[in-house]
């Protein structure tokens, strides 16, 4: 199983120092290309996808996030968000386990 993030540029380049593939997001239309290549890989178990991100695809992100369908969705703060308090490291950390 893989993880694939969706975020803004700072977000996605923390991730990929992870191992993590992802994609960068910063209007609506690049939010949905992003999430349906994260959906083309079966082996994407796991889609972490900030929450400025999400919110431009709201209705998509929902009908994962209140359903039992596969793959999940993790949805973390961004790093540029209004209420970010949160460094990237510790993001990645709670998001997956690894320790940057």
């Amino acid at each position: 199983m893989k993880y694939f993030v969706i975020g803004d540029e700072d977000t996605v380049l923390g991730f990929s120092l992870v191992g993590v593939f992802g994609m960068q997001a910063t209007n609506a239309e690049q939010a949905r290309q992003a999430w349906n290549k994260a959906l083309e890989d079966r082996a994407n178990g796991i889609i972490i996808i900030t929450d400025v991100v999400a919110n431009m695809i709201r209705p998509t992100v929902d009908q994962y996030l209140f359903s039992e369908s596969f793959p999940l969705v993790v949805e973390i703060p961004s790093s540029r968000g209004e209420e970010s308090h949160t460094d990237l490291r510790t993001l990645v950390n709670q998001a997956i386990g690894v320790s940057l």
